[in-house]
């Protein structure tokens, strides 16, 4: 897996700042940004996130790149709506040497990782069929090779497996960060997301620390909501996250 920071709203904790303060101030908005500097811009920010005033957190954005995660963790994120996605496509990038991912748990046991090692082999090699048998159709009907490449790997790429490997584009605003955090960081997540979803936290930590010094997974804020499917170490991951 690889996580970038391509690009974020500069100035991040000031901008919110700003937009917190017009709220409650007659002075024109580039006066209130002129006024602010890294001492009471901290100060602010940490009074906001103390009264639980997220709706200026909407203000910037953070856009990530992302590589080497699976089809199966690109389901998962983009049940996170409030986010903008660009995914390499299946159906113009062809697969037929497709790279995919391992499960840690399938990787530490050698009779399973050879059976799923084998098993995407296969795959590779089933795809690759399909689409040389919906070229080769579509060319007798008269198609030009390139058309019919693009055409048999829009079907071709039903056989493929959730491991097969994808890379993205994410952007989200702080706001949304901060739910994708709570649920995505927290012990229950499935692995591959969880781990994505810590390099993200860890990255915007970087640019923004007062802004998202309280964010990760939800006990690190309040009580854990999972109830009796909890894992009990709530202490612990607030320590992790917090300090």
């Amino acid at each position: 897996m690889k996580v970038v920071l391509l690009s974020h709203t500069p100035e991040p904790e000031k901008v919110v700042a700003a937009a917190a303060k017009l709220c409650y101030s007659s002075s024109a908005v580039t006066e209130i940004m002129d006024e602010l500097n890294e001492e009471n811009t901290s100060k602010f920010i940490n009074m906001l996130m103390n009264i639980g005033h997220e709706s200026p957190v909407e203000h910037v954005s953070f856009t990530f790149g992302i590589e080497g995660v699976s089809r199966s963790l690109l389901a998962q994120i983009t049940r996170h709506r409030m986010a903008s996605y660009s995914v390499k496509s299946q159906r113009y990038v062809a697969e037929g040497n497709f790279e995919y991912i391992t499960p840690p748990e399938i990787e530490n046991i050698p009779e399973a990782r050879e059976i799923f090692h084998a098993a995407m082999q296969r795959d590779r090699e089933d795809y690759n069929k399909l689409t040389e048998i919906l070229k080769s159709k579509y060319i007798s009907e008269g198609m030009d090779e390139k058309p019919a490449q693009k055409k048999a790997i829009e079907d071709a790429r039903f056989v493929l497996a959730n491991a097969c490997e994808t890379k993205m584009t994410v952007t989200m605003n702080a706001r949304s960060l901060y739910n994708f955090f709570r649920i995505r960081c927290c012990e229950r997540a499935q692995w591959e997301i969880r781990a994505l979803a810590d390099e993200m936290l860890r990255l915007v930590k970087e640019v923004a620390p007062v802004l998202f010094k309280n964010a990760g997974p939800s006990c690190v804020a309040g009580a854990c909501p999972e109830g009796k499917m909890s894992c009990g170490r709530a202490a612990e991951k607030r320590k992790s996250y917090v300090g």
